[in-house]
C-alpha cells in the first residue's frame, strides 16, 4: 500500500509540471561587455542595443556598440539614483529607479530628457508588449501600465501553482515575458494573461569560471533583436555578453 502511495504521489508531481518546458543554452556568439556596467535594463530597437546600469554613483543610460560593447551615447544620473529597467514605447524611453519613487522619460531618438514621473513601487525590470508597459517590482507581480504609468491590471507569477519571487530585468519576446529571477541563474518565461510559468532556461556555466573577478555580479539582462530574432544575454559586470539559442531539455 505504501509503495502505491508513493507511485501516485510521483505521478500526481509528474503531471503537475508536464505543462512547463525546460531549456538550456547553446552559445552562438560572444561579444565585449563593459565590466562597469552594472546591468539592470537592456533591449534593442530597430537594431540599435541600449543599456541602463545601476548603482549608486554609477547609474547610466547607454547607446551600445555590440560589436566593442563601448558606449556611443552615455546618460550620466545624479548620484542619489539607482537605475534600474528602461525600455522604448512609440516616441519615448522609460527609465525606473529602485527606491527613488521616481521614473524617467526622454526621447527615444535624441535621448533628451522630456519629464520625470511619480512611481508608486520600486522600479526593477521594464518591457513592453508594442502597446503598453510590463513592470516588476521584485515580488511575484507583473504591472501592466499605460504611457502615464497607471496601472491597468497585474498578474501573479506562478510555476506550478508556487509563486515565482524576485522577477528582475525583463524581456517581451513572442507573446511571452521572460524575466530573470534575480540571484539565481534562471529565466522564466511567462503566459502575459495569467502569469504562469510556460518555461524555464537554467543559464548555468553561462560565463565561464575563469572570467570572474571578486566584482563579478549575476545574470540579469535579456535582449531580443526583432530585426534578426537574436536573443542576447549578459550579467551585471560581467565582461561578455552572449548570442544564445535555447535548447529543450528531452
Amino acid at each position: 500500500m505504501r509503495k502505491l502511495l508513493i507511485f501516485m504521489v510521483a505521478m500526481m508531481l509528474l503531471c503537475s509540471c508536464g505543462g512547463v518546458r525546460h531549456y538550456t543554452l547553446e552559445v552562438v556568439a560572444e561579444y565585449p561587455h563593459d565590466v562597469t556596467s552594472y546591468t539592470q535594463g537592456l533591449f534593442f530597437r530597430d537594431g540599435q542595443l541600449y543599456e541602463s546600469t545601476g548603482q549608486y554613483g554609477e547609474s547610466t543610460f547607454r547607446k551600445v556598440d555590440l560589436k566593442t560593447g563601448e558606449a556611443i551615447e552615455r546618460i550620466n544620473f545624479d548620484p542619489k539614483y539607482f537605475l534600474e529597467g528602461s525600455v522604448m514605447l512609440n516616441d519615448k524611453l522609460y527609465i525606473l529607479t529602485w527606491r527613488e519613487s521616481t521614473a524617467f522619460v526622454y526621447d527615444a531618438d535624441s535621448l533628451k530628457y522630456v519629464q520625470g514621473w511619480s512611481y508608486p513601487r520600486e522600479g526593477w525590470g521594464i518591457t513592453t508588449d508594442g502597446q503598453q508597459l510590463i513592470a516588476s517590482d521584485g515580488s511575484s507581480r507583473l504591472y501592466f501600465m499605460d504611457e502615464n504609468f497607471q496601472e491597468l491590471r497585474h498578474v501573479t507569477v506562478r510555476n506550478d501553482g508556487r509563486m515565482v519571487r524576485w522577477l528582475n530585468e525583463l524581456e517581451y519576446i513572442d507573446g511571452q515575458v521572460w524575466a530573470n529571477v534575480y540571484t539565481t541563474d534562471e529565466i522564466v518565461m511567462i503566459n502575459p494573461e495569467d502569469g504562469k510559468v510556460t518555461g524555464v532556461i537554467d543559464c548555468t556555466g553561462l560565463l565561464p569560471r575563469g572570467l570572474y573577478t571578486d566584482r563579478t555580479d549575476v545574470l540579469n539582462g535579456i535582449a531580443f533583436d526583432d530585426k534578426t530574432g537574436k536573443i542576447f544575454l549578459t550579467g551585471k559586470y560581467w565582461p561578455r555578453m552572449y548570442e544564445v539559442r535555447l535548447v529543450k531539455v528531452k
